[in-house]
């Protein structure tokens, strides 16, 4: 433990709890619910809520796993950190630089969204130069130190976690009080009035979970927070045990609210889909507040996504599998190369937006679903080989044991496989199955590379 800590000391450890949660928070709760929900109700129909209850509880095993060793070993990397020292060199090696890659691919899928939603009141605005302006303002906030990132996403995250809150609140009252709807309660037949809860069938709840799982990315953000984190060994369990819940909360009490007032089978696919909800009932002033939320929550997980992927850089170099010049930090402790790097790479979603501004968000969605899956599915291969290591004393010294080891990793490891063989049957995901062993394939090279020279 002493080792770790003095790995990180270049770091300051200056995030609270309440830092923590709501970075996970403003990470996870972006475009997956305010603009891919609406992929994700025309594939399954209102059986989406089923959709997004399995793949909670397949992700809070995830985030134990990862909880038991960031608990154990909190460090800045985290499960980059751990792959490498429980699985093997390449291993940390593809799960640092993959990581760091999911996380470029999510930030240009942010950006691109915020231009969708700027043009809801600016349609004259290209969704290139919306990309632009947010990503330099990002990239200065980042710039700052760690405890100041903290407080800017605190309150960004906030801004959406109250107006769901307030949106389910505002939905129920629709639904039982007909406030809206000239006094004519809603109810909650349109769950099963448009050709049931699943109108699709088997086939339709199963290809939606793909989307589903991405919309969960980011909860993992959770593990590199912890080599920045006040009192981890406290914090870090706080914050895993409550963000799954609170997740599944505002997903599948959002998207139940919002199918209950307004038939599945209506919900367009251009913008988010509240947005267009509740114009659809007349509440126009409730659209533009929504449209500002939607916006503050695409700009919220981006900023979380380039604080994680400068994290990430910085734990490559000190594990010498990446450039020496991220180790080098700011004197507010902040990996200043690693994030202006990432930003350069994140110039490739503003040219992107320029050329093909209507598919660019659903191949980088694509691509950025095997990323995070390959993530977790590491993050769980990694926590088996981490309980072998250890003897009976050091696991029953374990101070946040991963519940139901080992069944519960085999049975999520199982289900991200069947996650990947989707993406195989759904033709804007398939262009992710070629791009991700290439991208391996660089990875590999890149990996030899680095040893020759050592």
């Amino acid at each position: 433990m002493k080792e770790n800590y003095q790995e990180d000391s270049q770091l300051k450890r200056g995030l609270s709890n309440r830092h923590m949660q709501l970075i996970a928070l403003g990470g996870s709760i972006g475009v997956g619910l305010f603009y891919g929900s609406s992929s994700t109700i025309q594939l399954a129909g209102p059986a989406v809520l089923l959709a997004y209850l399995i793949g909670g509880l397949v992700i809070f095993t995830i985030m134990r796993a990862l909880g038991e060793m960031a608990v154990a070993e909190p460090v800045s990397g985290s499960f980059s950190k751990y792959a490498d020292k429980y699985v093997g060199k390449f291993a940390g090696f593809l799960t640092g630089w993959t990581y760091w890659f999911m996380w470029i691919v999510v930030g240009m899928a942010e950006l691109t969204v915020v231009g969708v939603y700027i043009n809801y009141w600016f349609p004259d605005i290209p969704q290139w130069v919306t990309a632009l302006v947010v990503l330099v303002v990002m990239t200065l906030v980042n710039l700052a130190n760690v405890k100041m990132y903290g407080e800017f996403e605190f309150w960004f995250a906030m801004i959406k976690v109250v107006a769901i809150v307030a949106m389910i609140i505002v939905g129920l009252c629709i639904i039982i009080f007909g406030v809206g709807n000239n006094g004519e309660p809603m109810g909650l037949s349109n769950l099963w009035e448009h050709g049931g809860f699943m109108p699709n069938g088997l086939e339709g709840l199963l290809m939606c979970f793909v989307l589903v799982m991405f919309s969960f990315g980011g909860v993992e953000l959770v593990g590199i927070t912890a080599g920045e984190a006040k009192n981890p060994s406290r914090s870090v369990p706080k914050a895993i045990n409550n963000i799954v819940w609170r997740i599944l909360i505002f997903y599948i009490g959002a998207l139940g609210v919002m199918m209950a007032i307004y038939p599945w089978d209506e919900v367009g696919s251009s913008g988010s889909p509240f947005v267009q909800i509740f114009d659809a009932i007349g509440i126009p002033a409730a659209a533009h507040i929504i449209n500002f939320v939607v916006i503050t929550a695409a700009v919220s997980a981006f900023n979380s996504g380039l604080y994680g992927s400068g994290r990430m850089l910085y734990n490559l170099a000190l594990q010498n599998q990446g450039s020496k010049v991220f180790k080098r930090v700011s004197k507010n402790g902040t990996p200043v190369r690693g994030i202006l790097f990432s930003s350069a790479m994140l110039l490739i979603a503003v040219v992107l937006n320029y050329v093909v501004p209507e598919q660019v968000f659903t191949y980088i969605s694509a691509v950025a679903t095997v990323a995070v899956v390959t993530s977790w599915t590491i993050i769980l291969c990694t926590q088996i080989k981490f309980r072998k290591a250890k003897s009976i004393e050091e696991v029953a010294a374990l101070k946040f044991k991963m519940p139901w080891h080992p069944i519960s990793s085999y049975i999520a490891l199982a289900f991200l496989l069947m996650v990947v063989v989707l993406m195989a049957f759904i033709p804007g995901m398939r262009v992710a199955l070629f791009v991700a062993p290439i991208w391996f394939l660089i990875l590999y090279i890149g990996y030899k590379l680095i040893k020759i020279k050592q």
